[in-house]
């Protein structure tokens, strides 16, 4: 059974940073393909970041050189650091995994409320 345990997030003020983590248990080591997506306010789910393992990361435009995406392959987790954030950053945050050897497999986490205000 695939299990997400995920922290971080919250109040943050405009230009301020916080950090998102997500551990995953119930799936091999490496055998997973890690992102992050989000959801604004009456919007749909979008994509912000991924990392495979020994591979180097992607991120959506409007992210890139904001935040960062790391993962620790021995304990299976995924974290975002989101720097210089703006309100148009607001959103729920949802931890990804795809199953590399089963690409049409993904699991989702419950999603991490990140709210940019002054």
């Amino acid at each position: 059974q695939v299990q997400f345990v995920e922290s971080g997030g919250g109040l943050v003020q405009p230009g301020g940073s916080t950090k998102l983590s997500c551990a995953v248990s119930g799936i091999k080591p490496w055998n997973w393909l890690s992102s992050w997506f989000r959801q604004r306010p009456d919007s749909e789910r979008e994509f912000v970041a991924k990392l495979a393992a020994n591979e180097y990361p992607y991120y959506a435009p409007d992210v890139k050189g904001r935040f960062a995406i790391s993962r620790d392959n021995y304990k299976n987790t995924v974290d975002l650091q989101m720097d210089n954030l703006k309100s148009e950053d607001t959103a729920v945050y949802y931890c990804n995994a795809r199953l590399i050897d089963s690409p049409t497999t993904e699991f989702w986490g419950r999603g991490i409320q990140v709210t940019v205000s002054s």
